[in-house]
Formats: structure tokens, sequence, C-alpha cells
């Protein structure tokens, strides 16, 4: 898939840098079924949610890194940023629900100016935190230090690395990316971080590097264990693999590279109606940066809302949010192929 060394589709102005464009070209491709119908065989029409029990907090698409497969579009040359009165306002919302979790992601969180004190906040009323990260961040200069914050305040790590190996890695996400995300790993490693007994939770997350479905969650991960500490010493916790789903430079690439109609083809085919109990949308609820609210993050960048009336998190009203119909189009497809597809992995 090549170098992770192009500008952003926004920033080149290219067509699918528009929601519109993305959902019309995923419509244009012939299937046999829509996702409504998918679900009404499997008789789980209309989606809607179960108990919320994340906050997902997208702070914003500023990335040091451009991956070919980023359904944020997110790079160095994005400017969009939470600001931390919509901060405050996400915290308004948490402090009158039962949320125990909060799950902050990006583009790479970290670079939002408010990162540390959001953490602070988040950490000084009990909450767990998971931060998204891609590890390269954490050997940049500014921001070394937060391996020994994430383990004063004892955040999450969930860390994406496309492979265990540097050939995969550095094809998807650009070249010495996998030298510095082991270095990152090390430093984590050495806090504390993936030994099992210290309470330092190091997770890891590996997506396709091509189109197709992720194997096996549970063999993959015992596999990456084996490698990772056989090459490098590093240890983890848990590997999640996620799908890749049709949107955004993702698509972009499924289109150039003729891909497209068999890979859509393919999630739908592999419709699994046992993976729709699990699906992140049903648990989680999306904060983009701007303080919309959204289904979960795919839909964030597809600009696919939830009812405008509480469609901001200064409008948030957990009893009305827990009755609304979740909103599905194609990609949704991505999420229940094969064994599914979460923020926490695979489903089943």
């Amino acid at each position: 898939m090549g170098r992770g060394t192009l500008p952003t589709l926004a920033a080149r102005r290219a067509p699918l840098s528009s929601p519109e464009a993305q959902l019309a070209t995923l419509s244009a491709i012939p299937i046999d079924r829509e996702f409504p119908e998918a679900l009404r065989r499997a008789e789980r029409w209309p989606l809607r949610p179960a108990r919320l029990e994340i906050l997902q907090i997208n702070v914003g698409k500023v990335c040091n890194q451009t991956c070919r497969h980023c359904h944020v579009d997110a790079g160095p040359d994005r400017a969009e940023s939470m600001s931390r009165e919509t901060m405050e306002l996400c915290l308004r919302a948490l402090d009158g629900t039962d949320i125990r979790t909060v799950d902050l992601t990006g583009g790479a969180p970290e670079l939002n100016p408010h990162f540390r004190w959001l953490v602070k906040q988040l950490r000084g009323r009990g909450l767990h935190v998971m931060d998204r990260c891609n590890l390269t961040v954490l050997q940049t200069v500014p921001h070394r230090s937060l391996v020994e914050f994430f383990a004063e305040h004892r955040v999450e790590v969930v860390a994406s690395l496309p492979s265990v190996r540097a050939l995969g890695t550095d094809r998807q996400r650009g070249e010495g990316v996998y030298e510095n995300s082991i270095a990152a790993l090390k430093r984590l490693n050495a806090v504390g971080y993936g030994n099992g007994h210290s309470g330092l939770r190091l997770v890891l997350v590996t997506n396709p590097v091509g189109a197709f479905l992720p194997g096996s969650q549970a063999s993959l991960e015992a596999d990456w264990k084996r490698e990772l500490f056989r090459m490098h010493g590093i240890r983890f916790d848990s590997l999640y693999t996620l799908t890749n789903l049709p949107i955004s430079r993702f698509l972009e690439w499924l289109e150039s590279s003729g891909n497209l109609e068999s890979y859509l083809q393919h999630l739908v085919q592999a419709f699994n109606p046992t993976t729709v109990s699990g699906l992140m949308c049903r648990n989680t609820l999306s904060v983009g940066w701007d303080g919309r609210l959204y289904d979960c993050d795919f839909n964030q960048m597809l600009e696919l809302g939830v009812d405008s009336s509480v469609g901001h998190i200064a409008r948030f009203d957990l009893a009305t949010l827990e009755q609304r119909e979740i909103r599905v189009a194609r990609h949704c497809f991505g999420c229940t192929a094969g064994a599914g597809s979460s923020c926490g992995g695979a489903v089943t």
C-alpha cells in the first residue's frame, strides 16, 4: 500500500475528502442486500443502543503520521483540535452519568494542547482512561515524558501497530515507524506496562495491510506475544484486530487499486448476525472534536450525526440518547463481517 508520506485527502482537496462523496462511492457498488435488510433478517432492526458504558472523545485530527489506511484522514496538515471549553462540556456530561470509561482518540490525541489537563480531570473523577496511541508520538521530543505521565495516572495505552514486523508496518505507516514504535513499546515496558501484574494495561491494535479481513484474534495474539518477546523482549496484555472500513484514505486505496467492489462485496457476504449484540455503537457514544455526537467514530468521519435535538455534547441527554435509533449505512458491514470488529477488537 506504499509508504505513508502523502498529504491528507483534505490537504489534497481529493474528491473523497467529502463524506458525501464517500457515501456515494459506496452506494454505487452493486451488492445483494443493504445493511438494514441484513439486520432485519437477523431480527435486529432497528438497531438501538444498549446501556451506555463508554464515552469516546475524538480530541482532534492532528497527527504526526499520515497512514494509508486512516479512516480519520488525520495528519500533520490537519488543524481540527478540540477546545478546552468543549472538553469541559464533556466533563459536565460525564458528571451526570455513571459512565466509567473514557476512550481518547484522534488523530494523535496527545497532540491536543489540553490533552494532559483532560486526562488529569478524568482521572480525578475516578474514571478509567484509555489513550489510542500511535506509539511514534511518544518518541517526539515534546512528548517523550508521556510514558511516565501515563504510568503516573494509570492510563490504559491502546497502541496501534500494523504488523509484528518492520516491512508490513512501514508499508502502511511510513519508513522508520516500526523502529520508533518498538522503541516506544520498550519504554512503556520499562515503567511497568504489559507485565501482567502492575495494573498498567498495554493493548496492541492491528489492521490488515490489504483488502482482506483480519485473522483470528486469539491466534494472532499468541503469535505476536511470542514474536515480539523473541525479537525485542516486548510484553503486552492483549491484541485487538480491527477490520479496515471502506471509508476515507482506505476507501481511496481500495478504489485506486481496483479492490473496492470485491472488498465491499466480501464484507456483505461475511455478515455475521452474532456480532450485532457486541457492536461498539451499542455501548459507546462518540464525541467529535467540535462537540457533535455520533453513534461511532466511523459515523463521525462520515458526518452521520445523532438526532439534532441531542446532537451536541452541550445538549447531552442520556435518557434520549439511549432511546435513539443508530444510524447505519454500507460501511457498517465492516463491523459485522467475520468475527466482527469494534474498538475492543473482534466481537465474537
